[in-house]
């Protein structure tokens, strides 16, 4: 993986313990990825007493070549979390990449399915627009859980995208319901049991948590036989890591 020198030049913060993080490169000054690729950060150990490697998904789209949005929740005692939550704009960072294999596959006229709890969101971010951009391409759902209504965000982004994309739609599904929730109730994978029809023509892919890769891999696998491309968030703030 090739090493790049980059600015924090934007902290937003989307809920109480989800922050977006924009990184502009500085050396080399771009980057080429693909949508679904992830970063590779070293930050402390205070544990372990020396520094480990965090992933993290990218969830800008590739045509953003000079700079690189990261998605990430706050975790307790979680070191890579803890670092991200530190950064304040004009903060120096240094990240390897690109690297992942869960990429966004070209088949004209391919619907898919994502499936995402969390920040799990994070790659699919990536993936809607260079799917969407493409003339022959097939039908997008996006089924995203999350816990209550203080956890929403790019709601009003997604609500966009599906305006100006008539095969695009998605639904939010919440777990942990406030009152006055108007939109459905309960797991991400109701959703993929109760909305998918048919598999037929159809690839799958999973980001979150491993319990709902595991429980929509086995409904999805009752349905029929399509691909299911996976990639496993843990109770952490990037892919692949445990913090």
């Amino acid at each position: 993986m090739q090493e790049f020198n980059a600015q924090v030049s934007r902290v937003k913060n989307l809920t109480r313990d989800v922050r977006e993080l924009e990184l502009t490169l500085l050396t080399p000054d771009t980057i080429e990825f693909k949508a679904g690729q992830w970063i590779s950060l070293d930050v402390w150990h205070p544990g372990l007493k020396q520094p480990v490697p965090r992933q993290y998904s990218i969830a800008s789209p590739p045509s953003q070549s000079h700079q690189v949005t990261l998605l990430f929740n706050r975790v307790p005692d979680g070191p890579g979390s803890n670092y991200l939550f530190s950064l304040h704009e004009g903060d120096p960072v240094t990240f390897q990449g690109p690297n992942g294999s869960f990429l966004l596959q070209k088949n004209p006229g391919q619907d898919l399915v994502f499936v995402a709890t969390g920040t799990g969101i994070a790659p699919f971010r990536s993936m809607l627009s260079t799917f969407l951009e493409e003339p022959s391409a097939g039908t997008l759902t996006l089924y995203w859980g999350l816990r209550s209504q203080r956890d929403l965000y790019y709601q009003h982004e997604l609500e966009a995208l599906a305006r100006r994309h008539p095969n695009f739609s998605f639904i939010t599904i919440l777990s942990r319901p406030e009152n006055g929730w108007q939109g459905p109730i309960g797991r991400v994978t109701t959703l993929v049991e109760n909305q998918v029809v048919s598999v037929r023509n159809v690839t799958f892919y999973l980001c979150g948590n491993g319990g709902m890769i595991r429980d929509t891999m086995a409904i999805v696998r009752k349905k029929g036989l399509c691909p299911i491309r996976t990639e496993q968030y843990y109770d952490k703030a990037g892919a692949g890591t445990d913090d």
